[in-house]
């Protein structure tokens, strides 16, 4: 039977592949090349390893204490007559709701033999930034540098004396029950498999968590409820304030995004157990549960996209905007209970960049059980450019060590990993630093003024950033679809449409429906690290708008590159200073909006509207001859448009900035030294 399983995952996995194919000090310190560490992980993982093969068992039954059954297969290292071994190994479970199937269809590719030798050097290699498209190449090279291996199975580290298990969360893949999308029972179910998987005869009762995305977030739900037997997770991209993350951050749906995710996890859903059918073991439980709850989440999303007005909001879209539903406490995390080692990876233009740095600081356990890498990617780039030249190693060569040393309490220098690896844009290197933001930031106040800073001639208007208010003047901007080309859009549809380079990695096609404003060039690298805050003397002409703000580096031949972004619907605007963060002065740093309907304060159209909003926490540095510039839109699609009782509110009408010395507009910038503007 186990033959048979396997030469139908064989063939399944031939059908999809045939388907889809129809630097200095100031700068920041260079990353170590003489420590060997990452090479020393990369020759472990890589190298010959301790058992020549792998056994499957196929969706093995996992009884949660409400009676649902979850399916899981489970990967046993195994000898050389292809059996499972008798020792017990530790064990590293992974939830997915995008099926185990589709990890079985990665990992039966990869496994053919010659062809991960074979395709990754080439994928590794493929640069299409001649034509325009570097986004293409990141593509690309996530597979290399370890997306796919920790997206579901790594034989590597199953022959390296690992169990591996690849769970399908509740109402997805061949799992019972209905999909919860983060609920409580989901969590619950994280918990109560680690359990079992630490009770099985082939488990020696030491568990770890793998997996990106999804399966990285409920890592951290799991660990934050301290099961027993968990000691180690390893989160690739994960979030934790879901809602603020990409549901809809700043207030506005992420348009971008959550449409294709949805149709991904409820159509892979509804594909039935072909083999239990041919077998006469359907399970009936799980086609009544598919029929009970076909496509969730999807009248939330329609309510959301054509509810006309705020009073006609349906409950199921209200709980959303209720920071006391379940859904709303179930979706923002508490990382500050995870207490097992943690090796996190995110990256700058991630959907979810705004939770992974707080994620990182959260964490309560010592500097060398918790790390994080932050590098130069979009949601589906993850991992690109890892395990190049000057770049750390590849995620599963990492994961492999993190685990070792963890889970097998091997002494292999993974502790002595430098608390953060960063890329610095910028000085677009790789750096290290004991801390993020890194040490020796002040938060200091650039404000927004009229006057023509003469490099921005193509946009909406061209203003500076100075040190000091300016003349009082009022500009304003409309919304556009020119943000279609944009970084932003790039980051709210998590890079999945390779936009070109034009777009991506320059603003200034954006920027003509921007208000812009820039500094005086730097003389000396200007380190920037941490959040920033952008505090806006706002007036509507109707009871709505929506803002968003990307700050930018200039470079002296003009191009303008995004290094981070934010955004809030103006009737959301109410601040949870408990939750918030300020520089020593009380200016706002990282300004955290409630986003409820309670709190919601429509705006008074005509009259000036303060309105703080949190720009995501990055990293960078200003090269002697660059700027520093910020973007003011009035639209952000694709990334995110209003729900639509509140975009009808807004009319998509004009947007005003007031600039006025009495209340004046600022950012708030976290740099290393006084650029003497």
């Amino acid at each position: 039977m186990i033959k048979h399983r396997g030469r139908l995952a064989a063939l399944v996995a031939s059908v999809v592949v045939f388907a889809g194919a129809v630097a200095s000090a100031p700068v920041g310190q260079a990353l170590p090349a003489t420590d060997g560490l990452d090479a020393q992980f990369v020759a472990t993982h890589n190298g010959p390893q301790q058992y020549p093969n792998v056994f499957i068992e196929w969706d093995v039954p996992i009884t949660m204490s409400d009676g649902t059954v979850l399916k899981a297969n489970v990967y046993h290292p195994a000898g050389a007559d292809g059996q499972p071994i008798a020792e017990p190994t530790p064990t590293i479970v992974n939830m997915t709701p995008y099926t185990k199937l589709v990890s079985n269809i990665a990992d039966s590719t990869l496994a053919v033999p010659g062809l991960s030798d074979l395709l990754m050097p080439v994928l590794q290699n493929l640069d299409f930034s001649a034509f325009g498209f570097s986004s293409l190449s990141d593509m690309m090279k996530a597979l290399p540098g370890g997306a796919a291996r920790t997206f579901g199975v790594d034989r590597n580290l199953i022959r390296g004396g690992y169990t591996q298990v690849v769970v399908d969360v509740r109402g997805t893949g061949f799992s019972q029950g209905v999909w919860q999308v983060f609920g409580e029972r989901e969590q619950l179910d994280g918990v109560e498999v680690v359990d079992w998987a630490a009770e099985q005869r082939w488990s020696d009762g030491k568990i770890g968590m793998s997996g990106i995305s999804y399966s990285g977030i409920n890592q951290l739900q799991t660990a934050q409820r301290h099961p027993e037997a968990l000691k180690a997770i390893f989160p690739i991209v994960p979030g934790s304030d879901l809602i603020r993350d990409v549901a809809a951050p700043g207030g506005a749906l992420g348009i971008g995004f959550i449409p294709a995710w949805l149709l991904a996890v409820d159509g892979t859903k509804l594909l039935p157990d072909l083999v239990s059918i041919l077998t006469g073991k359907f399970d009936w439980t799980w086609l009544a549960d598919r029929v009970r709850d076909p496509f969730t989440f999807f009248n939330v999303l329609i309510a959301a996209l054509t509810t006309p007005s705020v009073d006609q909001i349906p409950p199921e879209m209200a709980s959303i905007l209720d920071d006391e539903s379940p859904l709303r406490t179930a979706w923002v995390g508490a990382p500050d209970q995870v207490q097992v080692p943690t090796f996190l990876y995110g990256g700058w233009h991630d959907i979810f960049t705004y939770s992974t740095p707080r994620i990182y600081n959260a964490v309560d356990v010592p500097a060398e059980q918790k790390k994080l890498i932050m590098g130069n990617v979009y949601h589906v780039t993850v991992s690109s450019g890892l395990g190049q030249a000057g770049a750390p190693a590849p995620l599963e060569s990492l994961q492999r060590a993190w685990f070792d040393k963890w889970l097998k309490g091997i002494d292999n220098g993974i502790d002595r990993y430098e608390p953060v690896t960063l890329w610095q844009q910028g000085s677009e290197q790789w750096t290290t630093d004991v801390a993020f933001p890194r040490p020796g930031m002040q938060h200091r106040r650039l404000y927004l003024d009229g006057a023509s800073s003469g490099t921005a001639p193509g946009s909406r208007h061209d203003g500076s950033l100075v040190t000091a208010p300016g003349a009082a003047q009022r500009v304003s901007v409309d919304p556009s679809l020119t943000t279609v080309c944009s970084r932003d859009a790039a980051q709210g549809t998590a890079g999945l449409i390779p936009l070109p380079d034009v777009c991506a990695k320059d603003a200034r096609i954006s920027e003509g429906a921007a208000l812009t404003f820039t500094t005086a060039p730097v003389t000396q690298p200007t380190r920037i690290s941490g959040s920033i805050a952008a505090h806006l003397n706002t007036v509507l002409d109707a009871t709505d708008g929506y803002w968003t703000v990307t700050v930018n580096d200039v470079a002296p031949d003009g191009r303008s590159t995004v290094w981070s972004q934010g955004q809030l619907v103006a009737s959301l605007r109410a601040v949870d200073d408990g939750k918030s963060t300020r520089s020593p002065n009380g200016d706002y740093t990282d300004p955290y909006p409630i986003l409820t309907l309670d709190t919601r304060q429509p705006v008074v159209p005509g009259e000036p509207t303060t309105v703080d909003i949190g720009i995501r926490a990055t990293d960078g540095v200003l090269l002697p001859g660059h700027r520093l510039r910020v973007d003011m839109f009035a639209s952000n699609f694709p990334s995110g448009i209003p729900l639509r009782p509140l975009l009808n509110e807004s009319g998509l009408r004009t947007q005003h900035l007031e600039l006025d010395p009495a209340r004046p507009s600022w950012i708030n910038v976290p740099m290393d030294v006084d650029p003497g503007w």
